[in-house]
């Protein structure tokens, strides 16, 4: 597990840096998609250098994290509506290409089902954007989630409804109470997961998942177990890491050759 902490700017250079190689040396690259504050620095660094440098997506194939159960298509606050809005429509991937789960689907579990397939027959996702929530859930997987989970239906808890709320100005009664997620088994077997967490409310949640004892307490633990994950974050968010310093030595010490 690599921690870079620098300022919002920087991290999502890094971000877009490892994206952009991904999309310049794979024919056919698949992203995995997040939503919420986290990756909306990356999104618009990602824009510029599709309008700018000329970076495409026209290859590339993204799934999406996770979808709530039960809004309207055309609801703005449908993640898949939101993904739209903040890289799909910004940059030129192909028709069809950007994925998510069918929230509104009358048989969840097959929609499910047929999301795994969708991205074993894509041939698995090779960089998956994450963020974390403040109970250290990532996706939808709540704290008691199984840590080899695959997508599925799940309960949103108390505090990821209040966290949600300031999306549907501030109303809990309007945010859904079930989403479809991929599982953290799911997201465990993409090729690299980029996690992205800034400010003070992300600080425990964060040193659980660095330096914490795995737990499905704080599903984003089990990242600890996996062959290529990079975590970015600020200063506030790294506030409670114990090995605070030695991140910050290590990256500054970082051969030139060797990227996230």
């Amino acid at each position: 597990m690599e921690v870079v902490i620098a300022d919002d700017q920087t991290l999502a250079m890094l971000a877009a840096d490892a994206i952009e190689r991904l999309l310049r040396t794979e024919a056919a690259p698949v992203l995995g998609l997040a939503t919420g504050s986290s990756p909306l620095r990356i999104y618009d660094e990602l824009t510029r250098r599709h309008e700018q440098d000329g970076l495409s997506f026209s290859q590339a194939q993204a799934f999406m994290l996770d979808e709530y159960v039960g809004l309207a298509a055309d609801h703005p606050e449908r993640y898949r509506n939101v993904i739209e809005t903040e890289i799909g429509s910004r940059v030129d991937f192909g028709p069809g290409a950007v994925h998510g789960p069918d929230g509104l689907a009358e048989d969840l579990d097959a929609a499910s089902a047929d999301y795994e397939r969708a991205i074993a027959e894509a041939g698995g996702i090779d960089l998956q954007i994450l963020g974390i929530g403040t109970d250290g859930h990532v996706a939808f997987n709540e704290p008691g989630s199984s840590l080899s989970s695959r997508t599925r239906v799940k309960t949103l808890t108390e505090q990821t409804r209040v966290d949600n709320a300031r999306f549907f100005d501030g109303n809990l009664e309007q945010v859904p109470t079930l989403c479809l997620t991929q599982g953290m088994g799911t997201i465990m077997e993409a090729g690299h997961l980029m996690l992205v967490a800034t400010g003070a409310n992300k600080a425990e949640a964060v040193h659980q998942m660095v330096e914490g004892p795995i737990s499905a307490m704080w599903p984003a633990t089990v990242l600890q177990m996996h062959r290529h994950v990079t975590i970015l974050v600020d200063d506030a968010a790294a506030s409670r890491l114990q090995l605070g310093d030695y991140y910050r030595h290590a990256y500054a010490n970082k051969p030139e050759w060797q990227n996230l």
